[in-house]
């Protein structure tokens, strides 16, 4: 199955952009009266017969919409961005297709990367969305610092993921069913003394993702696993 993105749909847009329109009338061979499926990433499937096949602007009417199921639990990962974008950007990509509602990149003091633009994690979120049969895009915001994530977390039950050899509570003994969550996950040099003190006084849950010393973006996809594996 093919899925088709326009965010626009709510507002009435019933064409596909330039891209979307020409892998539908020049790759996939569609033409007039054939059924496509789109998505808005708001979490609406819909179904639509083309009514006009131009590459550059496919036209269509809307017949039928299906909402997408529901969780009863939302992921939010907070992740220091890696020196490399391709890392960063293949943590979106998995995510997106395991399941995640939001994901933020901090700012901290170990940080690698401070500056990054979010567009091209945006389009690699709407492709894992596309790929994986999806309805909604995750949020994605830019750099924030970690203290202001830190002191705006909202989520029920929150955790930093922290390297400490010695620490024995496991993420997923840690959790319950059916929650929201925030897990904050540092850069390759880890949260600094000060960061995880801070953390713990807004009751984070400092946790271990296992023995194995993870890199960066390893860290953010084993968190994401745990929480959908342990919510199915």
């Amino acid at each position: 199955m093919n899925l088709f993105y326009q965010p626009l749909l709510p507002e009435g847009v019933f064409h596909l952009d330039a891209d979307e329109s020409k892998h539908a009338v020049r790759v996939l061979r569609k033409n007039v009266g054939d059924v496509i499926r789109l998505i808005d990433g708001k979490g609406i499937f819909y179904d639509a017969s083309i009514t006009k096949a131009d590459p550059a602007k496919c036209q269509f009417t809307i017949t039928s919409q299906t909402a997408e199921a529901k969780n009863n639990y939302s992921i939010h990962i907070a992740i220091s961005p890696t020196k490399n974008t391709d890392r960063i950007e293949w943590f979106v990509e998995k995510a997106v297709e395991i399941g995640v509602d939001k994901i933020t990149l901090i700012a901290c003091q170990k940080s690698e990367r401070v500056h990054l633009k979010t567009e091209r994690l945006e389009r690699v979120a709407v492709s894992a969305m596309k790929q994986s049969l999806k309805a909604t895009l995750p949020q994605i915001n830019g750099i924030i610092k970690l203290n202001d994530v830190i002191r705006q977390s909202t989520e029920h039950e929150k955790f930093i993921a922290y390297v400490d050899q010695t620490n024995p509570d496991h993420l997923k003994n840690m959790i319950t069913h059916d929650a929201s969550y925030l897990v904050l996950i540092g850069p390759e040099g880890d949260f600094s003394e000060t960061e995880l003190t801070l953390a713990l006084q807004y009751n984070f849950k400092k946790v271990s993702l296992g023995k194995s010393r993870l890199r960066t973006e390893t860290a953010g996809m084993a968190a994401c696993h745990i929480l959908n594996l342990f919510n199915s």
